[in-house]
């Protein structure tokens, strides 16, 4: 049973329910295309981490927008 982790930030409100689908929809369909298999079993799992929870050289990604 194929699991695929997806970790991303969560930055202007997150992923809609609707992005989240086709992402694990693509992904899905993906594996299945390069490996054959896991078409009905594969498991996607989003993880959306919020900004300051989440740094580059010390600085959180909160921080690195703000600059942006």
């Amino acid at each position: 049973m194929p699991i695929i982790n997806v970790k991303m930030t969560h930055e202007d409100g997150g992923a809609t329910k609707e992005q989240k689908e086709l992402l694990s929809r693509k992904l899905t369909d993906a594996f299945f295309e390069v490996f054959g298999r896991g078409k009905k079993t594969c498991i996607v799992l989003i993880d959306e981490v919020d900004c300051d929870n989440y740094s580059i050289g010390g600085e959180t990604i909160t921080n690195i927008r703000k600059k942006e």
